[in-house]
């Protein structure tokens, strides 16, 4: 997977997956309501999901774990791992944490635009940026650390949400919500 910052422009791989594999992964981990009829919002949000997260994932099992982010959030869990430790540790997380609550809780669904509108004020607020911004923020709201990647599910959370058809999924506020309770 390439990590790449959400405002930098980067070559994208092919993406080797369509809108039907994103629905064939869904309803094998039951994240698909059964016997749901076609719907335009969630043939819409399927063919998001695989044009955002395809070209993030070398196979299907890739595409799967990424997908699994967007339906599996328990920050207790995300909390407990060792690992998740060393990123709240560093100098500034929690900082960037509650700007990102703040801004997540103040504002509309978070999209592409807004998402961009998000890191932007957090950059205003403190004196991070890249690993130090990005590793906290996506921490809280995917629940891993890592690459660009995770921005693009962070982009799906709202929108699957909402989405009829979808299985329950926590947004982008209950998962900043649910990451500070937590922390307490």
């Amino acid at each position: 997977m390439h990590a790449t910052h959400p405002n930098t422009p980067s070559e994208p791989r092919e993406n080797q997956f369509t809108t039907a594999d994103v629905g064939a992964i869904l309803r094998e981990r039951g994240w698909l309501v059964p016997n749901i009829e076609k719907n335009e919002a969630l043939a819409n949000w399927l063919d998001r999901a695989a044009s955002l997260l395809g070209p993030n994932a070398v196979d299907r099992s890739e595409l799967a774990s990424l997908l699994d982010l967007i339906f599996q959030y328990d920050a207790a869990a995300i909390l407990r791992d060792p690992a998740n430790h060393a990123v709240l540790g560093r100098d500034g997380a929690r900082d960037v944490i509650r700007e990102l609550a703040l801004a997540v809780l103040e504002g509309p669904a978070v999209d592409s635009d807004r998402f961009k509108v998000i890191v932007d004020t957090i950059k205003e607020k403190v004196p991070f940026s890249s690993r130090e911004l990005f590793h906290p923020l996506r921490l809280a709201l995917v629940g891993r650390a890592g690459g660009g990647e995770f921005d693009r599910v962070i982009l799906l959370l709202d929108s699957a949400a909402s989405t009829p058809g979808l299985a329950p999924v926590k947004n982008n506020r209950e998962r900043v919500l649910e990451f500070c309770a937590a922390l307490e």
